[in-house]
């Protein structure tokens, strides 16, 4: 039987947020790891944290906790809770040169993600290094260890579970649930709490959880980079290049970016061909050997030619030139892409980028080399901070506005603001204005019923739906508006991105 802490003549918990981690749905960035067998209370030289003394750890976005809500001789308990500051992320904390990280309605502190990763490394990262001064042949030996891991995104993907965490040699379950019990309609969540065990060292469950929950999550808080390689490989170096989804695994840490997975495997290929084995061209988890490029959407099928982003980048600049626009604006601007395209054609003479985010006006600032460029440049092209949905004197003046892939990120109750801010208030000559065409979406073999192509987006239109609000705003600002697709045309539902162009009426 279980004794309390009362009993053991532990310290009571303090300052620790108290949780239930027994309940079925805990809306909490939880990591439970038990240990079973004899003298397990020794988890607590192998993680170095005290069984009877919870201990709190400052992170970048707020803090981790550690403390055992089990303690006993042939079982033991060891919790690492996040509490991560919604604020932080949306604004950026006090000092930060950058902004935030994400929008202010978004689900990061409260499932496991690559936060959870971070705190791993910080809070058990002697741990994951397999040194144990006082027990260092526990700490190399395989013990009797279950994890738990709570509310990780894993919509439609729960046969990956299985086929990730099984070679690795755990026994693998999941508890799904209702997206919201009172709207059974929604449908299942897009979140499990996974538990996984099996007969491994304590070092090799912590790297396996480190790299393996943002494989599910998709959504890592920092940059990624060619330090993200070594740091795959230098964790994986033990499991990662025999492990059947070594090519899913390493597309989805790296997060798709062509270059970086091209790269990994370059360096798994020279690490197998030194052990005798030569590894073949990986095939991505679309079944073919090249690498898809990444982009704010759903990647293409990996054979297109063009891929969809520069088609629709195309497409835009085609209509701003067809249009003999000479002063552009293009709202909600990003990083900067078709900016770095417009600047290259002589008959833009004015060239402004307006975005909410601090962070891509400054990615932006670098794509057209601002700093490095010639007064006449900076004169031609220009950033503002801006937001799309209040009046903003700086928005009027332009003959031409891009909006590419900008409305399906607004809530539907500022569409109303958005339309008054650029058809009554801003008023330019031509909008060129594009959003994703939802009835594609079957067409894509990754995303699942009713699932949008990008987490952000709070909604996507049909075709039907996108031209009766287009051919409304037209009717009540005084426009006209034609529509077109792009990208490849199915003959049933139509292409991934659907254009309007509208034209003020003399």
């Amino acid at each position: 039987m279980r004794k309390s802490s009362r009993e053991r003549g532990a310290p009571a918990l303090q300052n620790v947020p108290i949780i239930n981690i027994r309940k079925k749905r805990i809306r909490q960035m939880l990591l439970t790891i038990t240990y079973q067998g004899q003298n397990t209370t020794d988890l607590g030289y192998l993680l170095y944290k005290n069984p009877y003394r919870p201990q709190m750890f400052e992170l970048n976005h707020g803090k981790a906790y550690v403390f055992y809500p089990e303690v006993a001789g042939e079982r033991t308990t060891a919790a690492l809770l996040l509490d991560i500051d919604p604020i932080d992320l949306a604004r950026g904390k006090v000092g930060a040169t950058g902004g935030g990280l994400f929008d202010y309605v978004n689900d990061r502190p409260y499932v496991s993600s690559s936060f959870l990763s971070t705190a791993i490394a910080k809070v058990f990262g002697t741990a994951m290094t397999g040194r144990a001064d006082a027990r260092q042949a526990l700490s190399d030996s395989p013990l009797d260890l279950t994890a738990t891991v709570t509310m990780l995104h894993c919509r439609g993907e729960q046969k990956k579970l299985n086929s990730v965490f099984e070679p690795l040699g755990y026994q693998v379950a999941y508890e799904t649930f209702m997206s919201d019990e009172n709207f059974p309609d929604w449908g299942d969540s897009k979140y499990v709490n996974l538990t996984i065990s099996g007969k491994v060292r304590l070092r090799d469950l912590l790297k396996h959880l480190y790299v393996l929950i943002p494989v599910f999550d998709r959504q890592k808080h920092y940059w990624i980079g060619t330090d993200e390689v070594e740091k795959l490989l230098r964790i994986g170096e033990d499991w990662l290049p025999d492990h059947p989804e070594k090519s899913y695994i390493t597309n989805r840490y790296l997060n798709r970016w062509r270059s970086l997975v091209n790269l990994a495997f370059e360096r798994l290929a020279a690490a197998n061909a030194v052990d005798g084995e030569v590894l073949p061209a990986e095939p991505d988890e679309y079944g073919s050997n090249a690498i898809p490029a990444i982009h704010d959407e759903v990647t293409q099928k990996p054979d297109k030619k063009l891929n969809l982003n520069k088609q629709r980048l195309g497409s835009v600049v085609a209509a701003l030139k067809s249009c003999g626009a000479k002063r552009v604006i293009d709202i909600g601007c990003g990083e900067g892409s078709l900016l770095n395209l417009l600047v290259k054609e002589r008959q833009f003479t004015h060239i402004t980028g307006v975005d909410v985010s601090h962070v891509a006006l400054k990615r932006a600032h670098e794509k057209l080399k601002l700093e490095r460029t010639g007064d006449a440049m900076r004169e031609r092209a220009q950033l503002f901070q801006g937001s799309l949905t209040y009046k903003d004197a700086r928005f009027a003046g332009y003959d031409a506005a891009s909006v590419v892939e900008v409305i399906e990120h607004l809530d539907i109750s500022r569409l109303t603001a958005f339309e008054r801010v650029l058809f009554e208030f801003a008023r330019p000559s031509v909008v060129v204005l594009t959003t994703p065409n939802q009835e594609y979406n079957a067409i894509y073999e990754n995303l699942y019923d009713g699932e949008l192509r990008h987490a952000d987006h709070r909604f996507e239109w049909t075709r039907a739906e996108f031209r009766a609000w287009a051919a409304k705003v037209a009717d009540k600002f005084g426009y006209a508006v034609q529509f077109s697709e792009i990208g490849d045309l199915d003959e049933t539902f139509g292409a991934p991105t659907q254009m309007g162009v509208f034209t003020l009426c003399e």
